[in-house]
């Protein structure tokens, strides 16, 4: 396995007991969700009462992870709890109605930030900035960037449980573990939601994919190499349907369902544009690589294992 995991191999857990009860957790994304349903159950102790709202990826998630636990709204999760736990999801709205309304109430806020990019956009709709009392990040990466983009508002750092959780079941799947040298390739798929390129209307990831593509031999993969595409927790179903109709002769298949730790156990590269199955694939000692081309935005995560398309254009082995 990766030594990257040093910098986020924290000890400390949130101390979730000493929260104010009873603690209402509002989350649309999937991950300030596996962040928080992580700390909830490597707390060994008895929890304070949670309140719990859910849409999106979230709903999911909750719903497969503590099925026991009901699901409600804004509205009756906040009315009597003692505070917000809120996850940071940048292109929803719901956690931040969330946060806007608990301060109306005078409630304590605390925000999960994960992720390593658009920091202050998370807290951002319609010109209306709201601010939590503190914001929890799950490595020491985030919490210099948080520390940087919110001077003056307390950040705590605690171990991230959910990525230790899948680099240990990447190790223990019982599928045929990749090879230094295999051809094998999980493409995480992400929605970059704008175009780059001016003659190009298409969105981001899109674009990212061709020139992935047109790029394989820089990598040392032929036309040969099997690539699993597996889309986004937000991505609609079909989305990818109709490029993948147009790529003749490439080894592509989708594989959305499978567990993350499975897949990047059957890789030999993990590539992406920004997405945090990149970090997993780091973390479980995979060759990663950012597909963001050099007509795109430089890839914002921090850490030094993950390789860039764009430095390898033109070199061919």
């Amino acid at each position: 396995m990766s030594d990257c995991l040093a910098p986020m191999a924290l000890s400390t857990l949130p101390d979730l007991v000493a929260l104010p009860a009873p603690v209402a957790v509002v989350c649309h994304d999937a991950g300030a969700t596996n962040l928080i349903l992580g700390w909830l159950r490597a707390t060994d102790t008895i929890l304070p009462p949670l309140s719990v709202v859910a849409e999106g990826p979230a709903r999911t998630l909750w719903q497969s992870q503590s099925p026991s636990t009901p699901l409600t709204t804004i509205d009756a999760a906040l009315e009597g709890a003692g505070c917000l736990l809120s996850g940071t999801g940048w292109a929803s709205e719901l956690e931040h109605r969330a946060r806007c309304h608990a301060r109306t109430l005078g409630l304590p806020v605390l925000a999960v930030v994960d992720h390593w990019v658009n920091y202050r956009q998370r807290f951002v709709r319609d010109g209306v900035e709201c601010l939590p009392d503190m914001i929890w990040v799950g490595d020491g990466y985030a919490l210099d960037i948080a520390r940087a983009d919110f001077p003056g508002l307390p950040v705590e750092a605690h171990r991230n449980v959910y990525l230790a959780e899948q680099v240990d079941a990447v190790r223990w799947s019982a599928r045929p573990h990749g090879q230094p040298d295999g051809h094998r390739v999980l493409y995480a798929l992400e929605p970059i939601r704008q175009p780059w390129s001016g003659s190009d209307a298409r969105p981001g990831e899109f674009q990212a994919l061709d020139y992935f593509l047109s790029q394989l031999p820089a990598l040392g993969l032929g036309r040969d190499a099997e690539i699993r595409l597996r889309p986004h927790p937000s991505d609609p179903p079909g989305k990818y349907d109709a490029w993948m109709a147009t790529q003749r002769g490439y080894n592509l298949r989708l594989a959305p369902n499978e567990p993350i730790a499975d897949a990047v156990a059957w890789s030999d590269w993990v590539v992406g544009c920004e997405s945090f199955v990149l970090i997993i694939g780091v973390a479980a000692g995979r060759r990663v690589l950012s597909t963001l081309p050099p007509w795109g935005h430089m890839c914002r995560l921090p850490q030094t294992e993950i390789l860039h398309i764009r430095s390898l254009e033109g070199r061919h082995r």
